[in-house]
């Protein structure tokens, strides 16, 4: 499964067009992504029959939230489901960077029965394991993780781990500088079979369909 993060919306209709399976629909590469525009989602919902994953995320730099960013979290899920998103991508921590059990929880029931992604927070927390189980429980679909490193070739041990352990009960999406010319020995150590990417070459602006297509044959 190729996952492609797309910051906007020339990326994602490119993205869209292409052999992916999926996009993540955000904004804000710079911030590492943020809860995308509405009216962009409805353009390409009504122009494109491939799933759209929606980012939930009202601010950047960390994953603790106050109780009014909290708030426009549920407001965009509430707003985003009803236009038909096929799926959310979020994460919240709390102040020590562990996965915000209650919070989460009450997201995740709220999208329901709509698939949950549990974002990169993942990374920042101190054990991998406990907090993959605590997810699992909390009935999340997929973990977007690097493995707890910068990217997931330096993380790859982890990532492997993971897959062995979990990846009967919750789906391991590898991220973290993914790209075409890594993508195969990551999947060959690891044993990966769910990747992400925003597939940008290097000096480029927006995602491209050789680099996706390379993406998708490499990983598979």
């Amino acid at each position: 499964m190729l996952e492609i993060a797309c910051f906007e919306i020339t990326s994602a209709e490119i993205a869209l067009q292409s052999s992916a399976d999926r996009i993540e629909l955000c904004k804000e590469i710079t911030l590492g992504g943020l809860t995308p525009e509405i009216e962009e989602f409805k353009y390409l919902k009504q122009k494109f029959l491939k799933p759209i994953y929606v980012m939930i995320r009202p601010k950047g730099g960390g994953f603790f939230y106050d109780l009014e960013e909290f708030n426009m979290m549920i407001k965009s899920i509430e707003l985003f489901k009803n236009w038909g998103a096929d799926g959310f991508v979020f994460g919240i921590l709390d102040e020590n960077n562990e996965i915000d059990v209650e919070r989460n929880s009450f997201l995740v029931e709220l999208a329901n029965p709509i698939p949950c992604t549990f974002q990169r927070a993942f990374d920042r927390t101190k054990n991998l394991e406990k907090s993959c189980e605590t997810l699992i429980e909390i009935g999340f679909e997929n973990i977007l993780t690097s493995g707890g490193e910068k990217t997931a070739k330096e993380g790859q041990e982890n990532l492997k781990m993971l897959i062995e352990k979990y990846s009967d009960k919750i789906n391991i999406l590898i991220g973290g500088n993914v790209r075409s010319e890594n993508v195969e020995e990551i999947k060959t150590f690891t044993n990966g079979r769910h990747f992400h990417s925003s597939a940008i070459p290097i000096y480029e602006q927006f995602a491209n369909d050789e680099e996706i297509r390379k993406l998708k044959r490499f990983s598979v």
